[in-house]
């Protein structure tokens, strides 16, 4: 993109505008997970079926992440991004009318493949804000994101409860999102390619500096995939919990992780990324081993909540890293996305298939293991170091010296 000057002013308020976008994102997906019950029922479909149908999204999105980039050179980053929100949430009435298995899976490949690119305008998007501010926003954008989650996760149970048909909850759910979309989009920052500045490819692979920082969001991703998936599962058949305990501790990890995003930027611009990641991946493998030791629920609890603490933080600073990796942010951050979708998708089959063959506990081991990961990879992450200013403790961005 060009080079353009912003006041300070039109970036702070650029900064609110993309995490509304990011809460509206989070939104859909919340909307949506508690409805799929009815949305199953719907299309009379079976729970094996159902899996099938689910692994529709992550395939629609590792196709279109790619794309992403080309529509913001064509459009400009604020037109792309409200295009690709608004088809994002107008796909969140797709998956209610499918009546069949072929046509449930053609809309979440359609509700998939919108989710991706509309998540790598709005973090390449936010990565350009960061960068403007001189200091860490990326972890509170993705707390704003599991905010609108958790809202639209109550408005989708309240709506369940009062057994309302699903078409019709998410049709008005849709329109109210699209329109505050539409709405918060007009603030973003209008980035456009400067004249002689050549089009990305239509389709590439990511580079090689997205890999490294995508195996980090990998192990985090795989580890929050398998606490949300299997937390209650673990506590309510290993720990022999009560049903009530048990999905409150699922509630407790996601408001950790929530909490956690939302304060972590301060921790971020204080210690910097790769520090920051080291001591998040002592904290989540510390989290895991408590979890696997377990006698007691609230042990099992706390190493959950720990787990939660550790890993927050961490896919947030994969996207910065990625922003700032090479001359082509977008594809590297399309590229970190498509592998952290990869881990959500294969995270719960594979906690899952290790529990039926051995054990619960083991299956975390597992997720322990790459915790440590975090720790031993973290300084892939310097990138996400490079090109912040320093902070003052006003707040102000500091002039990075001369050599």
């Amino acid at each position: 993109m060009g080079t353009v000057v912003f006041g300070r002013r039109e970036v702070r308020r650029a900064r609110y505008a993309v995490a509304a976008v990011f809460a509206v994102h989070g939104a859909v997906t919340g909307s949506f997970a508690t409805r799929v019950p009815w949305i199953q029922d719907h299309a009379s479909i079976g729970a094996g079926q159902l899996g099938l149908a689910l692994a529709f999204p992550a395939l629609g999105a590792s196709l279109a992440m790619p794309l992403a980039g080309g529509v913001s050179h064509r459009l400009g980053t604020r037109n792309a991004l409200r295009a690709l929100i608004a088809l994002w949430t107008l796909s969140l009435a797709l998956p209610a009318l499918a009546p069949s298995l072929l046509t449930l899976c053609l809309a979440l490949f359609v509700y998939g493949a919108t989710a991706g690119m509309a998540d790598v305008a709005m973090n390449a998007l936010g990565v350009e804000v960061e960068s403007r501010l001189g200091r860490s926003i990326m972890s509170g954008l993705h707390g704003m994101w599991s905010a609108g989650a958790l809202a639209g996760s109550a408005a989708g149970t309240l709506a369940a409860h009062l057994g309302s048909d699903a078409r019709l909850h998410h049709a008005l759910a849709a329109g109210f999102l699209t329109a505050a979309g539409l709405v918060v989009c007009t603030w973003v920052l209008d980035l456009r390619p400067a004249a002689d500045e050549e089009p990305p490819p239509r389709f590439a692979l990511p580079p090689r500096s997205a890999l490294l920082i995508g195996t980090i969001g990998f192990c985090a991703v795989f580890a929050e995939g398998a606490s949300l998936d299997w937390s209650a599962v673990y506590l309510r058949t290993r720990l022999e919990s009560s049903a009530g305990l048990a999905a409150a501790c699922t509630t407790g990890f996601a408001l950790t992780m929530a909490v956690a995003r939302i304060a972590g930027d301060r921790v971020v611009d204080r210690f910097g990324s790769v520090r920051t990641v080291r001591v998040s991946g002592v904290l989540a493998a510390l989290g895991g081993l408590l979890v696997v030791l377990a006698g007691h629920p609230a042990v099992a609890m706390t190493g959950f909540a720990l787990l939660g603490l550790g890993i927050a933080v961490v896919v947030p600073l994969c996207f910065a890293a990625a922003g700032r990796s090479g001359p082509n942010p977008g594809q590297a951050i399309a590229g970190v996305a498509t592998i952290t979708y990869a881990s959500g998708l294969v995270a719960p089959g594979a906690i899952g298939g290790l529990a039926q063959a051995t054990s619960l506990v083991v299956s975390f081991a597992l997720v322990t293991v790459l915790a440590c990961g975090l720790a031993a990879l973290a300084r892939v992450l310097r990138a996400g170091d490079r090109g912040r200013p320093k902070v003052s403790s006003q707040g102000a961005a500091v002039p990075e010296p001369r050599p």
